[in-house]
């Protein structure tokens, strides 16, 4: 297979026959039928025009032959004229209604397919490159507004073409029966490249979505890159999907690029037997000069929308295939499958989880018969070493995965049965990893709280450190966090995140706890704003710091997704199990005890 083995198409991607694909493209422009019909009239006046022209060349030979004058040549020279300026005009106008109609559909396409996107679960962007997810949005949509233009002008030179027919079968019969002739060659040719085109150009797309991914990875972990010396690494990493790209449209190239020549070889045999054929009639007595130059004249053009067809045929196939891939990002299966809408009331906060079977993987099962109770208002820390399930349970209470058997209830209802917009507008989640919007601080303050105000902000920040952390901020509320953040410190980043937590209100509030070291007066400050959280809501703390774990009513103690300990701080640790261990481990370090003592070995 070589470089083709890595252009698998996605699990979600689905075969659509042209019938299935013509119908859901016509579907997207039905909207657009006034400006349709308007198009429509203008191709049949344009191909009117185009077919009419040859006509009138031809009886004008045979005019010119019987009384030349130059009075009747400058009157066919003026017709001729005003023929091609009206055909120009009509054609922009129909150009015109064609590109805003176009627009539109891809407009509506694009944003279904970014709706589409936004609304799966985690577990879809788990198994599926965002790259490639962006490429199907942009590049792809794109690809099919294309389509629709091209194919508005085949048609036109379709409907020309067939107008010329009727008139070449009214001027000489057996002369257009045998230009008819050549037809079925013409397309049996054309057709026979179809489905290699297809399938060559299907691949030159996903050869391309996997350069989408391999730059939005490489620049998005730059920092990284430098700070290990691996620019190099990375951009070997593009040349490779780089190099697998250009191979693959080589040979997409290679086999579009015989279509042309070869139609046009034919076409040049059918003229030949077709000057051949009329200039005998002629020399007979059986057709004008004017009917034979008419017939040569129209073999291109009754042949030109086959050849047009051909010539096009890779942006009709890239086209086709990028229909076929965004409307398979549109019609993916949802892993996460609500068995309601129920109206969400103001949540108490009781998380029932009741033998619970969830895994990410088959075969590879996470949480087993697992049951939990949190009670309403009740602060709950999950510890356990790395795979142990904690961020697992804080998944699921989310609603970013679909859990296998068991049930989670939430306030007593099955969480299935939720509106899953107005379920998570009541949880506040804060990632290991605070993930910042590009604005200032004030902009992500209230992204989940876009009414709130400036003083209402400040009033809350007053109380985290009597506002000091805003001082450390060159602009306050309105200092630029930069990209992911970039511009602000871990610990002011995740101030920002706990804050916009507060905006929200949540009733149940989630923190996988960031395990890069910080300060200890930033510490404190983060631990004053989870005080002011988790004194109003339900909280499940993954927690990595000492002072997080002893301000939890309940400590459970997880390994390998079960709960083998609970209880509280001091309980656990006369205990002297797993807990005790962990302690040891991760947390004795940073107590004020340990401090004091490495303080004293010192001296």
């Amino acid at each position: 297979m070589g470089f083709f083995s890595g252009l698998n198409e996605e699990k979600y991607d689905r075969q659509y026959t042209d019938r299935q694909l013509v119908r859901r493209i016509f579907d997207y422009f039905k909207p657009q039928a006034a400006r349709l019909g308007w198009v429509s009239l203008l191709m049949l006046a344009i191909a009117g025009i185009g077919a009419a022209l040859p006509v009138l060349v031809a009886r004008i030979v045979d005019l010119l032959k019987l009384e030349p004058s130059m009075n009747a040549i400058m009157l066919v020279g003026l017709g001729l004229v005003i023929i091609g300026a009206g055909s120009w005009g009509l054609n922009w106008a129909r150009r015109s209604l064609v590109v805003r109609a176009v627009g539109d559909v891809v407009l509506d396409l694009r944003a279904k397919s970014f709706r589409a996107a936004a609304e799966h679960d985690l577990s879809f962007y788990d198994q599926f490159s965002s790259g490639r997810i962006v490429s199907r949005i942009t590049s792809d949509t794109n690809d099919f507004g294309q389509l629709v233009v091209i194919v508005t002008d085949i048609v036109s030179q379709m409907v020309q073409a067939i107008l010329l027919g009727v008139i070449l079968f009214r001027t000489e019969w057996r002369m257009a029966l045998l230009l008819l002739a050549f037809t079925p060659f013409i397309f049996g040719v054309a057709s026979g490249f179809r489905a290699m085109a297809r399938r060559v150009t299907k691949q030159g797309m996903r050869a391309m979505a996997d350069v989408n991914a391999a730059i939005k990875e490489t620049v998005s972990g730059i920092s990284i890159a430098k700070n290990f010396r691996q620019e190099g690494s990375i951009f070997q990493t593009f040349d490779v999907s780089n190099q697998a790209s250009y191979q693959v449209n080589v040979r997409r190239g290679f086999v579009l690029s015989l279509v042309f020549p070869t139609l046009n070889a034919l076409s040049g045999i059918f003229v030949g037997i077709l000057i051949y054929a009329g200039g005998f009639n002629a020399a007979q007595g059986l057709v004008t000069i004017g009917a034979w130059y008419l017939f040569i004249m129209s073999l291109d053009q009754f042949f030109f929308p086959i050849l047009n067809l051909s010539a096009f045929w890779a942006q009709i196939q890239s086209g086709l295939s990028a229909a076929e891939r965004a409307f398979a990002l549109i019609d993916a299966d949802p892993n996460v499958v609500q068995t309601d809408r129920r109206d969400v009331p103001r949540l108490k906060g009781e998380v029932h989880f009741e033998e619970m079977g969830f895994r990410y993987k088959d075969n590879e099962p996470i949480l087993r018969d697992f049951s939990l109770l949190i009670h309403p208002g009740e602060t709950l820390a999950l510890v356990g070493h790395t795979g142990a399930g904690k961020s697992s349970i804080a998944k699921l209470i989310a609603r970013f995965y679909e859990y296998q058997s068991g049930s989670l209830k939430i306030d007593g209802h099955d969480i299935r049965t939720f509106e899953l917009g107005q379920y998570r507008r009541q949880l506040g989640i804060v990632s290991q990893v605070p993930f910042l919007f590009s604005g200032t601080v004030a902009d992500n303050i209230r992204y989940a709280a876009p009414e709130v105000g400036d003083e209402e902000m400040l009033d809350m920040a007053r109380k985290i450190g009597e506002g000091e952390w805003l001082e450390t901020l060159p602009d306050g509320l309105y200092t630029e966090v930069g990209e992911r953040g970039n511009r602000l410190s871990m610990g002011q980043r995740q101030l920002v995140a706990l804050m916009r937590v507060l905006m929200q209100k949540p009733a149940i509030f989630i923190l996988d706890e960031a395990t890069a070291s910080i300060d200890p007066f930033t510490e404190w400050q983060i631990q004053q704003a989870l005080n002011l959280i988790l004194s109003e809501s339900t909280s499940i703390l993954i927690a990595h710091r000492l002072s997080t774990v002893k301000a939890a009513d309940r400590i459970v103690v997880m390994d390998h997704g079960a709960i083998i300990e609970e209880g509280s701080h001091e309980g656990l640790l006369s205990q002297g199990g797993h807990y005790a261990t962990l302690y040891n481990t991760y947390f004795r370090h940073q107590s004020l005890a340990y401090v004091e003592q490495a303080r004293d070995m010192v001296k």
